[in-house]
């Protein structure tokens, strides 16, 4: 049985972890901890991994917490940078443990961020749309954010030069933000849980990837796949699709 601690388990997707967990046959919720609750080796009751869903303001710390208390941490909150993307491979590789930080545990999500990056030196247009509920507290999401720079990568490594835009007036910044030279919008809309549209052009022709999550539901198969492996890949993972082998 994996022994598993959740951070963030009363927030809407820590609820969904935990219940998900419970329902597992080879794994056992023994930790549930919340803002303000302090991350040490007694309050994680002989957790092995812990499942991280808190916010972007914690999560780091967070994370940094769990590997000085000898755990594995899959990482499901967003707002990640690449500095502190090194300090945590540094923090792992000292510890001798594992960390799996993913954009997005949806099956298509992780899909979609994949045919994207193969699509996208293809095309000479490329934009994100990203749409979630009104709560979500960062923009652009992650998921969005990595789907950017995937397909930048590709463009880069292709040899493209930046996607074509002649507007020179925008005071509203409608265009929205670019992330790698990639324009990414995001909707905040009540009655959405996560949406993505990957919108690719050629003069002449449009590719169009969308990838939905009607129910948080659907991003229980990622994580709980993310907890029986994140011990195989020691130091830092970035991405389920590493764990897929995709």
């Amino acid at each position: 049985m994996i022994q598993v601690a959740v951070t963030g388990a009363q927030g809407r997707m820590g609820k969904t972890v935990v219940e998900a967990v419970t329902k597992a046959s080879d794994m056992k919720v023994v930790a549930m901890l919340d803002a303000g609750d302090a991350i040490n080796v007694s309050a994680l009751n002989g957790a092995t991994v812990a499942v991280d869903f808190s916010v972007p303001a914690v999560t780091e710390s967070n994370v940094h917490a769990l590997l000085d208390a000898g755990l594995n941490v899959v990482v499901g909150t967003t707002g990640w940078s690449e500095e502190s993307y090194e300090r945590v491979r540094v923090h792992a590789n000292e510890a001798g443990r594992s960390v799996l930080i993913a954009p997005n545990f949806a099956m298509g999500a992780v899909l979609a961020m994949k045919f994207a990056a193969l699509a996208a030196p293809y095309f000479e247009s490329a934009e994100v749309i990203e749409m979630h509920h009104p709560n979500k507290v960062d923009a652009p999401s992650g998921t969005a954010t990595a789907t950017a720079r995937g397909i930048a990568a590709a463009r880069q490594k292709a040899g493209l030069g930046s996607i074509p835009d002649a507007t020179q007036i925008d005071p509203e910044g409608t265009r929205g933000g670019r992330v790698d030279g990639v324009p990414v919008h995001a909707v905040r809309l009540r009655g959405l849980t996560a949406s993505e549209e990957i919108l690719f052009g050629n003069e002449g022709e449009q590719l169009v990837i969308r990838t939905d999550s009607f129910d948080r539901v659907s991003f229980m198969p990622g994580v709980l796949l993310a907890i029986r492996k994140v011990a195989d890949r020691p130091g830092l993972t970035v991405g389920l699709d590493q764990v897929l082998g995709l």
